[in-house]
């Protein structure tokens, strides 16, 4: 738990805020190594709260957990920060950083309630779930818009990328840890070559796509509901990418499942929203071809997401992601059998992944 004092002296220092009835309650954690805290506090007889993000220790927070690309860009702040400030001048809805005291470890943020999109749509019927989801729409289109044109030489995420390496990187994960680490069977190195020479394909195709500001986890459980609003939260990891990326992360959701008609009509949203915000004249892609980018981006997605549960369990001791591997490869499966071209990884995959095994 936080030390009460060194929180009273900092905000004293940093907002000038003589803060008292103060409380700090811990806020539960999913699978980063970063702790969250609720603090409440009466300033001049007024009741507010903050968030206090605490790093695992003061470095920390500048290596990413997940691989990136090699960066172009130096920083001398936490990505959390050099990001957060690009994507608010772009209107994006991130919270607001009162201070960052970096002796301490210790970032005061803006309090987005208790409600993530997940939890949101548990509670809501069908019309609220239209409204939520084209606002996350909306909110990632001001990521690939405003926030992928202001291009600022200083922001870490226009100096990395997805490609190839990097969407290889990812592959490679889910089999490292979503076949071998899970089941405890080695890929056999044929079935290793064939196996990454299809992958190769599918993220020559990605990579070759125009690339935007990508969130790089933009799902259910990083986004908020507050005030009429989607906000978005965990966005250090940010880089630049093909479109279908993080609109993929949101569609294809490991903890929200969308039923398929209702994932048409989002890409429908999307593309149309997408030409009508654009400040310069933009051609509405081929659906079709889109909707191939679309979904070969979710079988990349998905098989990382699987492969880093996995990860999570084996090196973190945190098994709490385990149960959504099965719908999570539940999409690559339906994917796979989609496209006549994926016939042979569908084909060298099955006898080590049950999950993508055809249903009688």
């Amino acid at each position: 738990m936080l030390n009460r004092e060194t929180v009273l002296t900092l905000l004293k220092t940093n907002l000038a805020v003589a803060a008292s009835n103060v409380a700090i309650s811990a806020l539960k954690g999913d699978a980063s190594n970063r702790s969250y805290y609720r603090l409440h506090y009466t300033n001049e007889n007024r009741p507010a709260t903050m968030i206090i993000m605490e790093l695992a220790e003061p470095e920390a927070f500048k290596k990413s957990e997940e691989a990136v690309s090699a960066a172009t860009i130096t920083i001398n702040e936490l990505p959390y920060i050099n990001i957060l400030n690009h994507l608010a001048k772009s209107d994006v809805a991130v919270p607001k950083l009162y201070f960052h005291d970096p002796a301490a470890g210790l970032l005061f943020l803006e309090d987005l309630g208790d409600r993530t999109l997940e939890i949101e749509l548990k509670d809501c019927d069908e019309a609220a779930l239209q409204r939520y989801y084209r606002l996350a729409v909306d909110e990632l289109l001001k990521i690939q818009g405003p926030a992928t044109r202001n291009r600022n030489r200083n922001c870490i995420a226009f100096g990395r990328s997805f490609d190839v390496p990097l969407l290889m990187w990812e592959f490679d994960h889910f089999l490292e840890y979503g076949i071998e680490a899970l089941t405890g069977v080695s890929i056999k190195p044929a079935d290793r070559e064939t196996i990454r020479g299809e992958f190769l394909k599918i993220c020559e195709t990605l990579a070759a796509e125009p690339k935007v500001f990508t969130h790089r986890d933009y799902h259910s459980r990083n986004l908020m509901v507050h005030r009429n609003r989607v906000w978005l939260l965990d966005f250090q990891d940010a880089l630049l990418g093909p479109c279908v990326y993080d609109l993929a992360s949101l569609l294809k959701d490991s903890y929200t499942v969308l039923q398929e008609p209702f994932v048409d009509e989002l890409i429908d949203y999307y593309l149309e929203r997408r030409a009508a915000v654009s400040d310069v004249e933009t051609k509405k892609p081929d659906r079709t071809v889109f909707r191939r980018l679309f979904d070969f981006m979710s079988i990349q997605r998905n098989l990382k997401a699987a492969g880093r549960f996995v990860y999570i369990d084996v090196v973190k001791k945190k098994s709490h992601l385990l149960p959504f591997i099965p719908q999570t490869l539940g999409y690559v499966r339906r994917n796979l059998n989609r496209y006549d071209e994926l016939n042979k990884l569908r084909d060298v995959l099955e006898p080590y992944v049950e999950e993508l095994r055809s249903t009688p």
